[in-house]
């Protein structure tokens, strides 16, 4: 053989073992849907490097609202959600799209809005609160407009407060669509010192940066349930199944629960989220 042919079969030996070889390396990965407040407050960016570690797996995690959260799980785009909208998660799991909910958290809606509170809502249920701002139409009230968990409760409160939604949302100028997430959303109420709904995770991670203040923070109507929910690889065609339970059920072990109920309490002096595994709250 000659010395060419030599050198030409170890160079195609060589590539071909760094081509496997970097296969062989090659990282499984986790496609996680959460919710814009999960995001936005920064508890993604704690628990995925931590579950990357112990794992050895990289997790693409990628936010939207509720809706569209659910139809990449429909569509098999992600593995794993992490939403709250509890109706939803039900008949998306009736549906055989996912497996089982996992309830992790949970924390409460609250209606903000300038510290001057100029329609007087501050002690007022969130029923009433709606109704004075719809009797008023005056002060503009900013809503998320895009089918996320926040939207699903705040057509869920304008119900409660005895009003059609479609009414609302075509009765005029104080009330605006932002068509945005949490925090964008609530960044846009500050500019306007506008009334809005927000999870208060979201709420007190942006509040220095709105001038708002909460306004109406009590009421069972307000609470807000967070679940993992694995899609259901008999249904739909996903690409890590088993470590997307893996995830759900790390989210509910013990070690994570504690972290998630200390988080926030350094900064803002009380945690984002309760923890809540195993025992969903119902006001």
């Amino acid at each position: 053989m000659s010395k060419k042919i030599l050198s030409a079969l170890l160079a195609v030996s060589l590539l071909l073992a760094l081509v496997f070889g970097a296969a062989g390396c090659a990282r499984e990965t986790l496609r996680v849907a959460t919710t814009s407040s999960l995001y936005d407050t920064g508890l993604w960016a704690l628990l995925e490097p931590m579950f990357e570690k112990e794992f050895g797996v990289e997790v693409d995690v990628i936010y939207a609202n509720t809706g569209i959260a659910l139809q990449w799980g429909q569509s098999g785009d992600v593995d794993l959600l992490a939403v709250h909208d509890k109706a939803r998660e039900l008949q998306f799991i009736a549906d055989g799209y996912g497996t089982e909910r996992y309830v992790f958290a949970y924390n409460y809606f609250v209606i903000v809005g300038p510290a001057s509170d100029p329609l007087g809502l501050k002690g007022l249920s969130p029923e009433q609160a709606f109704q004075k701002l719809e009797e008023s139409k005056t002060i503009p009230f900013v809503s998320r407009g895009d089918s996320s968990g926040t939207h699903s409760k705040e057509q869920a409160i304008w119900k409660a407060a005895g009003f059609d939604y479609q009414m609302i949302r075509n009765s005029g100028t104080w009330y605006v669509e932002s068509g945005l997430g949490m925090g964008p959303t609530l960044q846009l109420a500050g500019q306007k010192q506008a009334y809005t709904l927000s999870d208060i995770g979201t709420f007190l991670a942006f509040k220095a940066q709105t001038g708002l203040t909460t306004i109406v923070e009590s009421g069972s109507i307000l609470l807000n349930v967070y679940s993992a929910i694995p899609i259901n690889p008999d249904k739909v065609n996903v690409r890590n199944s088993e470590m997307a339970v893996i995830m759900a059920e790390w989210l509910a072990s013990p070690a994570i629960q504690a972290i998630i109920g200390q988080y926030g309490v350094k900064e803002y002096g009380s945690p984002l989220f309760t923890p809540c595994a195993g025992n969903e709250p119902t006001s």
